[in-house]
Order: C-alpha cells, then structure tokens, then sequence
C-alpha cells in the first residue's frame, strides 16, 4: 500500500506543480508556455530540489544555519525555472512565486474537500 501511496502522491504533486508552473509563466512571461514544457520543468524541478536536499542533509555543512539549505535548495529550482523560460533570474523567480501561490491554492481547495493532503503540494517549501 505504502508504493500505490507514494505513487499517487507523486502524480498529484507533478499536476499540481505543471499546473501552477503553467499558470506562473502564462502571467509573469505573458506566453502561452505549453503543458508539456511546463510538466517537463516540473519533473525535472522535483528532482533538482529531492536532490538538492538530499546533498544538504547528507554534508550537513550548514548546520549553523539551517536557513541557507533552503534558500540554496530554492535557488537550485529557481535556477531549473531561469533554463526553461525567457526572461533571467527575476522573471524566473517571479514564475516561481506565482506557482507556489496557485500551488497552494489548488491543495487548499482539493484540502477542504477531503481529495487531497496538504503534503502533496509538487511545488518546494510550500
């Protein structure tokens, strides 16, 4: 039950974060950015934050200052944003923003109506 679980989790997390990542770039960039490339940017953003993390936790060089891993784990997925879309690093995380807002709503509203848990989110740190 724990692998159907975890592969659930996984699929709503990557509509929910396509979705939001979609909506971002449609409003900051002002193009329409394409399900594909925004379900692409959103496999390979989860990946580069899982990974990120993981190096984080494994050197555990800022043990100091817990913040900094977060903040080099949110700039690594800004970065993933930056390559995917015009517009630099302002723009990148402007879109970046935007999801995490859409992304939080759209758990909220799935949330209050019991379809999903506030977990599975396919947006980092929200």
């Amino acid at each position: 039950m724990a692998l159907l679980d975890a592969a659930v989790i996984f699929v709503a997390s990557l509509l929910v974060g396509t979705v939001a990542i979609l909506a971002g770039v449609r409003l900051i960039v002002d193009a329409d950015a394409g399900v594909s490339n925004a379900l692409f940017t959103a496999l390979v953003g989860a990946i580069v934050w899982a990974v990120s993390s993981a190096l984080v936790d494994r050197f555990v060089l800022f043990d100091w200052l817990p913040i900094l891993g977060v903040v080099l784990m949110l700039v690594a997925w800004i970065g993933v944003l930056n390559w995917r879309y015009p517009g630099g690093w302002g723009t990148a995380a402007a879109i970046g923003f935007v999801a995490w807002i859409v992304a939080v709503a759209i758990v909220y509203a799935f949330t209050l109506v019991d379809v999903l848990a506030p977990e599975a989110l396919g947006i980092p740190g929200a």
